[in-house]
């Protein structure tokens, strides 16, 4: 396909709304590179649609302007016609700081109290929308390249959906964008594309139940987890994770003398997993049933320790000493008066959980060391999905990992930097503590004892060291994510605020 002329990446001045800083002497030269007028037209769509989008982190803070990254037109449109046209933007939407923020993310530009995002957007272009994508629109643009076209989103039409998986079965460069497919993968044509509705923060299109492709939505220059992970892990013949068959890249231009920053990580795709379930349905089924969850445990705890050890072979670790503990116990520490201060159901706590942290730093000035390597980063029943009838345990299937990104609002340095394995571990007994109040079992506390002292197991079984042995490590990391989750309830799902809230309960009275 000939490179059309949108296919050039550029940084760009912020556009749309008014800013009291004029933009940067490199900014201002960048933009004569660009399409004439792209932004400026989209820009007043983009402030009203942008914001609506499920995966839009800056919810509830104005978007001040807009900065153009890089547009490529992967499919040239036509004025007129039936033939639709796609382009790939990346672009940075400013907002305010918000308050207590104290880390950049996306394409690392702030000025004053102001931040921004960068985003992925799939644009398809026409004259009019058919009645099937007339969900998916966005606006008409007035002026610039698109005057006159319906702009919407190009995820909902199953034509351009195509398109992306065709640029991927024949990997290649166009302008920034870098296509790239495994060598010993095969990728066949005419795969029927289905948007999956489920997510959050990317978007995902599944092909035939062969393939899904996982688009990044909010990016920033860097190798992302969810390709690095996975790449890595095949290469050492780890079967518990699926294997990356081709991902796509962006390569942002140098800005000044400094070097060049790093691609951005824009999207993965990979086998799709036809038939299996997440061990959070299959949790809350065995819930709904009366039936026990322990042997599904066991089994998943034993595969969460075998990808561990994968990971530890196929990249690098390291040990945490006094310094790297007391900056760990540190940080939990900070989070946990930062939460206070916005729920006052946590203050009672404080002190005990304060302890918590407290017997960790103890133990690094006392001399105790742990290891520390890549892992997960946001581990939860969500991420587990059982497959076939392998004999493994887990009812019969085998337990597959997913979603290596980590936690999305955390910046991609502090997501890519080996931490103790029981962080991940920590994760899944909160999991299983919520699906136990979920699923609205008699004895809540008891199920979710027995399904945690099986996942333990499980994978003591497998590493050969058992997460309870240290006790003083897995509260503190379990105490962070229950305080985590009391800010997330009390700001999302008020009505789920019991659930943390009795782990806090629990952890306080342990130290206690």
């Amino acid at each position: 396909m000939p490179e059309a002329p949108l296919s050039r990446g550029a940084h760009h001045p912020p556009t749309a709304v008014p800013r009291d800083q004029p933009p940067p002497a490199a900014a201002r030269t960048a933009a004569a590179m660009g399409p004439p007028g792209l932004l400026t037209s989209l820009a007043p769509l983009l402030a009203e649609w942008l914001p609506r989008q499920r995966w839009f982190a800056g919810k509830g803070r104005p978007v001040t302007g807009f900065a153009l990254v890089s547009a490529t037109e992967l499919l040239p449109w036509r004025a007129s016609g039936g033939t639709p046209g796609l382009l790939h933007l990346l672009v940075r939407a400013e907002q305010p700081e918000p308050p207590g923020h104290r880390h950049g993310f996306g394409c690392g530009h702030r000025r004053g109290a102001a931040a921004s995002d960068c985003y992925q957007l799939l644009l398809g272009a026409r004259p009019a929308l058919p009645p099937p994508l007339a969900p998916a629109l966005i606006g008409r643009p007035s002026g610039g390249p698109l005057d006159g076209q319906t702009v919407y989103e190009a995820l909902a039409d199953p034509r351009l959906t195509t398109l992306l998986l065709e640029r991927l079965r024949r990997p290649g460069r166009l302008g920034p964008l870098r296509f790239v497919r495994e060598p010993s993968s095969a990728i066949p044509s005419a795969l029927a594309p289905r948007v999956m509705t489920a997510e959050q923060s990317n978007s995902s299109v599944v092909y035939g139940d062969t393939f899904i492709l996982k688009l990044f939505r909010r990016v920033s220059p860097g190798t992302n987890p969810d390709l690095e992970l996975p790449l890595a892990l095949a290469r050492t013949g780890c079967a518990r994770v699926p294997a990356p068959t081709a991902w796509f890249e962006a390569e942002p231009p140098a800005e000044g003398a400094g070097p060049r920053p790093e691609p951005f990580t824009l999207g993965l795709l990979q086998p799709f997993l036809a038939g299996s379930r997440d061990g959070w349905q299959l949790a809350l089924d065995a819930l709904a049933t009366g039936g026990d969850f322990a042997d599904a445990a066991r089994a998943l705890g034993h595969a969460t320790a075998e990808v561990h050890l994968a990971m530890a072979r196929a990249l690098p670790t390291s040990v945490l000493r006094r310094q790297q503990i007391e900056h760990l116990a540190a940080a939990m520490s900070e989070r946990l008066d930062s939460a206070a201060a916005a729920v006052p159901a946590l203050q009672p706590y404080r002190t005990a959980l304060h302890g918590a942290y407290e017997d960790l730093a103890a133990l690094g000035r006392a001399g105790r060391t742990w290891a520390a390597q890549r892992i997960h980063g946001d581990l939860h029943l969500g991420q587990a999905l059982l497959t076939g009838n392998s004999g493994d345990g887990g009812g019969g299937g085998r337990w597959s990992l997913i979603d290596f990104e980590g936690e999305p609002s955390r910046p991609l340095a502090e997501r890519r930097r080996p931490q103790p394995p029981v962080r991940d571990i920590a994760g899944m007994l909160r999991s299983f503590d919520y699906a136990a109040a979920v699923g609205r079992h008699e004895r809540p506390q008891e199920w979710a004892g027995r399904t945690r002292a099986a996942y333990c197991a499980g994978y003591a079984e497998a590493s050969g060291t058992d997460p309870r042995d240290e006790p003083e490590l897995l509260r503190a990391h379990e105490t962070d994510k229950a305080v985590y989750e009391v800010l997330y309830e009390a700001r999302h799902r008020p009505d789920w605020l019991s659930v943390p809230m009795t782990a806090i309960h629990r952890l306080a009275a342990t130290r206690a």
